[in-house]
């Protein structure tokens, strides 16, 4: 092979071919950014509206249908999801993969903006944010004071730090959580307001008309221009006390005073946030779609440790939760085993050699061959992530296996007294088409996993490319350098150790007798048919028998607990069982499981529903603690039953990190009674399932709503429009922002409701006036009816289309997969034609998943074929070597069953994995077989020394495999779980492949290669035919015969 010939000719073109290769490749590495995971996150846009007292109902006919329609016609959009609560609205526009987001946004705003004038003038503009689509913070800052209460916390944050933070490169937005909002509170007294005859409409006109800062145009002379302003009269409480609202009959003032209380202080409280027992105020920071998670948790920190000098005294400024912390562990565990992983193999290539000398070579060639590839990492945008170092820790065992053959074969010739250099250069081309060959076949093997559909194919794109890149690099290295290092460094006639030579002898043994088996194996030939059969149709039996799941769950160092109470549950009461569930947990923090508990209501900052808490309980750290965090888990489900008025659901981070349930299932249809009809059912039948827990529907008529109906007639006939019963409603009942005022240079909203102890029940309504036409004021009784009904709080859409979602988390021992199979099979058989299943979250991306990764595994398998036929130039040649892949798979899947793992993402791409790493054994045979039948070797004598020759390298390259994945095994600590699943499908696959095809193999060339002849057989076949037919024209004394 020219290659090879070439670097042995010129040694020293080849090592500065190889330094070039590693200082190119740690300047690449220096310049990656870190992730969890590769950046595969659909861009995603929301859209938030609020439009304060509105029922979900409008919310959702008004607002949401609205904005929907406008945001349908938008290039480039996968799906539009949507949720309606009371009083506010959001759609979840999600892009294609690799969408420009920037093009999406404007997109978004100017759909948006066609919509708004269809759009109620009461309703807030609509938001547009580019966040991670969930609205679920990555880092928690805490606030805390010893001498501010929380409406000063909150005033504090909103004029100093959020600021700051927002401005933070990729963080789309802060969220507050226990927060109490300054403001000028103007509490209406009915009683008051009904004695001096004002009216809501009164104060509202009052502070239209009073308290505004206009401008009053400009005043110019020759040499100066001045503008001219009205100058805000009304600055504090006092001010406000003496705003005129109404004037009695003898032209006596009412002044805001006589009717209201005022003065400056918290809107009505409605979230909480403690930690660790103390009441503090929380900075949840939301990033980007496209944001990268570490970098924004540094700039946090960053920025936290800033503002440190410039809080107020007593004031602290500290993170309390940073989801990113697990990722920057797992980075550093995947480091550490990487770094074993090397070694390991070093030592097993030493055991094997026996000489330092030759196990130096495969040891300065690994490291190349790894840290060329970040080369290309770089130039196509990939980061170091999980996936691509464990890429990097799975292609030690592969990369390393060219260096083997090529060193191995440079030995043999040595030890049959050839010197160095000869050996080097005819060693090398011995095995430099076997080298070729299995590089091709593994990189044509990996690069498919990039057509997996869904997020699986992009997420392991990188993964998929970053290996292929090492192997490509690895070959080039085996064919360049290691000839070079051969040639210096290996020597003849070495004195072996004790230890060498038991290892040869026991070699030598297990040569002779494997000649032995091989010779038998190819006298029965007729049974390998049977024996792959077999193992296809186990490996069947076993691909239904072994649980599935989209990733195996990981210990992230925290558990998440989701509080839901009944609909309508107030404020107040979900304080007092949050606090509940937070007395139950606190005695467990600092006992060594838990580091510390967060409580928050409404979880989410209300996108769950009021009703709603959510608990972040932080975990000691991997080495801190004797426990997993599945077994904390069963402590905190232990601790938390049994209590009252609340549903509590702890549960671990699902995939990525997500505080969801693994398990959504959603109906659409058009009409939510029917919707909810056959949801009820599947979630009763949920319930009874042992694999489910926590069953619950996003949808439920039960949240208790007072409903107003006016008497249209009778309004009309006293002159009292429907609006000004409703604008009533809302400020009395609601609330209402009213215009502002100004403090300190910030302006604050000044704000109107009633008095909440005066309305407890439907019938304090009546408390209620409105002024007809005359003048007079009547109750609200006379003009309506008020009804109490039950409805819907949140009303969802998917895709245009009404939705409800069956929620429900795993219990431990049972997988996403039987639970999605079971819901599929009941669903099927219950639900009408006109109702459509579709999933959601993480069970959206399992079922994506579980559809494209046959394809890719059948493309694999037939691209693998398709190249190896070509560079065997048969179709008989490949398809002996491709038998060994159901070897492989069945050992893969056996493995699985017997250390309890599942079939998941990473053991997946173990087991596409194994179809490259096991036809490295039959390639070896079958090729230097071919070899040996073009120097006349009788066939059945080239497949037995074929073999017995060829032993040593599959072992060795084998036993690299075997030992690299060994670390991944017993990994431990952050990420372990995903490490685990690849190392017991390459291990449990490698082993059983390599014992089993090592005896079937040549059986099976011996039954079907019979005929085949060598890749260069054609071209001999030609050379001679032209040697034939110039022979004929030329006469018998030489010279050319003529026509």
């Amino acid at each position: 092979m020219w290659l090879s010939d070439v670097s042995v000719k010129r040694p020293v073109v080849a090592i500065v071919l190889s330094l070039l290769l590693v200082v190119f490749g740690l300047v690449s590495f220096t310049k990656l950014s870190v992730r969890e995971m590769p950046d595969v996150e659909n861009p995603v846009v929301t859209v938030s509206t609020s439009y304060s007292g509105a029922s979900a109902t409008i919310m959702e006919s008004r607002i949401t249908t609205v904005l929907e329609d406008q945001l349908s016609g938008i290039s480039g959009i996968e799906s539009i999801t949507s949720t309606t609560r009371n009083g506010i609205s959001r759609i979840t526009v999600e892009f294609e993969l690799g969408w420009d987001l920037t093009e999406g946004v404007s997109d978004v705003r100017d759909a948006v903006s066609r919509a708004q004038r269809r759009l109620p003038d009461e309703a807030d503009e609509p938001v547009v944010s580019k966040d991670n689509g969930s609205g679920e913070p990555a880092v928690y800052v805490n606030l805390i004071s010893s001498t501010m209460d929380r409406t000063q916390l909150t005033d504090y944050a909103e004029r100093v730090l959020m600021d700051r933070f927002s401005l933070i490169n990729g963080v789309s937005s802060v969220n507050l959580s226990g927060a109490l909002y300054r403001v000028m509170y103007v509490k209406l007294m009915p009683e008051q307001m009904a004695g001096r005859g004002v009216t809501t409409s009164d104060i509202v006109t009052a502070l239209k008309l009073e308290n505004v800062e206009l401008p009053g145009g400009e005043v110019r002379n020759d040499t100066t221009t001045m503008s001219v302003r009205t100058a805000r009269l009304y600055q504090d409480a006092s001010d406000f006390d003496y705003l005129v609202v109404r004037t009695t009959a003898d032209g006596s003032p009412i002044y805001l005073k006589d009717v209201a209380e005022v003065g400056i202080g918290a809107k009505n409280e409605n979230a909480t946030f403690k930690n660790n027992g103390i009441s503090n105020l929380s900075l949840g920071m939301v990033t980007m779609t496209d944001a990268n998670p570490l970098n924004v948790s540094k700039a946090v920190y960053e920025e936290v440790e800033r503002m440190q000098r410039f809080l107020p005294e007593g004031t602290e400024l500290y993170v309390d939760y940073d989801s990113t912390v697990f990722i920057d562990r797992s980075i550093q565990e995947v480091y550490s085993t990487l770094f074993i992983t090397g070694l390991l193999v070093v030592l097993v290539l030493y055991i094997f050699i026996g000489q330092a000398r030759a196990t130096l070579i495969p040891a300065i060639t690994v490291p190349v061959s790894l840290i060329s590839a970040f080369m290309v990492a770089y130039f196509l945008g990939f980061s170091i992530n999980l996936l691509t170092l464990m890429a990097l820790i799975l292609a030690i065992g592969l990369v390393v296996d060219d260096a083997i053959v090529v060193v191995e074969n440079i030995y043999h010739h040595i030890e049959r007294g050839e010197p160095p250099l000869l050996a080097a250069y005819k060693g090398t081309r011995e095995v430099g088409f076997a080298v070729v060959a299995t590089t091709v076949v593994l990189v044509m093997v990996f690069l498919p996993i990039s057509f997996m559909d869904g997020m699986v194919g992009p997420l392991f794109t990188e993964f998929s490319v970053l290996l292929a890149m090492a192997v490509i690099f690895s070959s080039i290295v085996a064919l360049t350098l290691s000839p070079v290092l051969g040639s210096k460094l290996l020597k003849a006639n070495v004195k072996p150790g004790k230890f060498n030579l038991w290892v040869d002898r026991m070699f030598g043994r297990l040569e002779k007798g494997y000649r032995k088996v091989v010779t038998v194996s190819v006298r029965y030939r007729y049974a390998a048919p049977f024996i792959v059969l077999a193992f296809v149709g186990l490996s069947v039996v076993l691909m239904k028998t072994v649980p599935s799941q989209l990733a195996p769950q990981e210990d992230r160092g925290v558990i998440f607990a989701f509080v839901k109470g009944a609909e309508g549950t107030s404020y107040n009461r979900m304080v007092g069982n949050i606090e509940e569930v937070e007395d139950r947990l606190l005695p467990m923090v600092g006992q060594g499981v838990i580091k510390s508990v967060s409580i928050q209501t409404p979880a989410f900052g209300g996108r769950a529903g009021d009703q709603t808490g959510f608990v972040i309980m932080q975990l000691e750290n991997w080495e801190d603690r004797d426990v997993s965090a599945a077994e904390a888990l069963e402590m905190v489900r232990k601790s938390l039953q049994g209590i009252p008025d609340v549903r509590v659901w702890p549960f671990m981070p699902g995939f990525r990190g997500g505080s969801s349930e693994p398990i959504q299932f959603v109906l659409n249809g058009a009409d939510y009674n029917e919707l909810f009809q056959w949801a009820s059912k599947l979630k009763d039948i949920a319930e009874d399932n042992p694999m489910m827990e926590g069953a619950d529907l996003d949808y439920a008529e039960t949240t208790p709503e007072l409903v107003v109906s006016v008497n249209r007639q009778r309004a009309a006939e006293l002159g009292i429009p429907v609006n000004d019963i409703a604008e009533t409603l809302e400020i009395m009942l609601g609330g209402r922002n009213q215009t502002t005022f100004i403090d300190r240079g910030e302006e604050y909203d000044v704000y109107l409701r009633g008095d909440e102890n005066s309305f407890n029940n439907a019938s304090d309504l009546s408390q209620i006036y409105v002024r007809t036409r005359s003048g007079q004021l009547i109750t609200l009784e006379s003009l309506a009816e008020v009804e109490e009904v039950a409805s819907a709080q949140r009303l969802s859409h998917n895709q245009k289309q009404k939705s409800i979602t069956l929620k429900a988390n795993l219990v431990p021992g049972y997988t996403l997969g039987q639970a999605l199979d079971f819901l599929d099979e009941q669903a099927l058989s219950m639900l009408p034609s006109d109702i459509v299943i579709d999933y959601a979250g993480e069970s959206k991306d399992y079922r994506e998943n579980q559809s494209s990764i046959l394809m890719v595994f059948g493309l694999a398998l037939l691209v693998a074929y398709l190249v190896l036929a070509a560079q065997f130039e048969s179709f008989i040649n490949p398809m002996v070597v491709m038998l060994t892949v159901p070897m492989g798979i069945f050992g893969g899947l056996a493995g699985l069953l017997i250390m309890d793992q599942s079939l998941n993402i990473f053991s997946q791409i173990g087991m596409i994995m194994l179809i490259g790493m096991v036809t490295k054994n039959g390639i070896l045979i079958v090729e230097f077989a071919n070899q040996l039948r073009d120097k006349g070797v009788p066939f059945e004598q080239a497949i037995i020394d074929a073999s017995e020759r060829r032993l040593r390298p599959i072992l060795m390259t084998a036993f690299t495999t075997l030992f690299g994945s060994v670390p991944l095994i017993l990994s431990t600590g952050a990420g372990s779980e995903g490490r685990i699943s690849v190392g017991v499908v390459v291990f449990f696959g490698m082993a059983f492949a390599t014992f089993v095809t090592l005896i079937v193999i040549p059986a099976m060339y011996r039954l079907m290669a019979a005929n085949t002849k060598s890749p260069g057989y054609v071209a001999e076949q030609l050379d001679k035919a032209l040697a034939k037919d110039d022979s004929l024209k030329v006469g018998p004394t030489g010279e050319p015969l003529t026509d």
